[in-house]
């Protein structure tokens, strides 16, 4: 079971996100997505849950202001605001003192999340009897869900995946793993970081999927010194965050096809656009 929930909500220091600018509000976190703040859908599934505390990470100090008055009533006192940190390690270690554990960490554009794939992870993670653990969707679940959803997979000799923005940390001590986002989420543009959290060897292995996806977290575990594991989940969905126009746009026909919403115009199949955000990295990009 689920002892606290992080939602990283935070934005990069010196930095306007492009679709908070768009859509004219103060946070990335506050982009309305059917109607709604995107955040407000990834706490409604973090209420359903059994989770005794959902804290939220942000620069924004008026954010309860701004969320629906019947979010705020479903959660009561589990809802916890803290300031967010200048980088994401950080962040996640202001809640650490006195989070219960285990930890799942996620980000506020993670708005397909339902409850259902929250108790998968938790029940995965508890299988592999992980430390530490990255939320995973395989290519073949991701593409069924809908063909514009994600166009970048990392490609390991056995399974293709796209990461899911949601992080197991089973105990305090598996808190070194966190040392990895430290300055940021964005490995790719960052190699050096890379490279001395998981090693240059296990780095090459990693991105050229030179291996089986089990045995390169052992690897990386290994040098980190905390066990890592991927957590593969059924939910393609869940690989697919708000980032920009167009994921924005399929995440509310998404949604419009669970029938949870109703279906906005921007939920109208267009044609494909460039994806600013590129590829989604391994660690959290926001």
């Amino acid at each position: 079971m689920i002892g606290s929930i992080l939602i990283l909500a935070g934005r990069r220091a010196g930095a306007i996100d492009a679709l908070a600018a768009a859509h004219g509000v103060a946070d990335k976190c506050l982009v309305p997505v059917a109607g709604r703040p995107m955040i407000a859908h990834v706490l409604d599934s973090a209420a359903a849950g059994q989770a005794k505390q959902i804290f939220v990470s942000t620069h924004h100090p008026a954010l309860l202001a701004d969320l629906p008055e019947s979010v705020i009533q479903s959660l009561g006192d589990r809802l916890i605001i803290v300031p967010a940190a200048d980088n994401l390690a950080d962040s996640v270690l202001a809640v650490a003192g006195v989070a219960r554990f285990p930890l799942l960490i996620t980000t506020a554009d993670n708005c397909l999340l339902t409850p259902e794939t929250i108790a998968e992870i938790s029940a995965e993670a508890a299988r592999l009897d992980a430390e530490a653990g990255v939320t995973l969707a395989r290519r073949e679940d991701v593409l069924a869900v809908h063909p514009e959803g994600q166009r970048r997979f990392y490609e390991f000799s056995d399974v293709a995946v796209s990461n899911c923005n949601a992080y197991w940390i089973g105990h305090p001590g598996a808190l070194k793993a966190t040392e990895a986002f430290r300055g940021g989420g964005q490995f790719v543009k960052k190699p050096l970081r890379v490279m001395q959290a998981f090693g240059l060897i296990n780095l090459l292995r990693f991105r050229f999927g030179m291996g089986p996806i089990h045995h390169i977290f052992t690897r990386i575990s290994r040098h980190m010194k905390v066990e890592i594991a991927p957590l593969l989940i059924s939910s393609g969905a869940t690989a697919i965050d708000v980032d920009n126009e167009r994921s924005l746009r399929v995440t509310e026909a998404l949604m419009a096809r669970r029938g949870t919403v109703s279906p906005p115009p921007s939920s109208r199949e267009t044609p494909a656009e460039p994806d600013a955000a590129g590829e989604r990295q391994l660690a959290v990009t926001r």
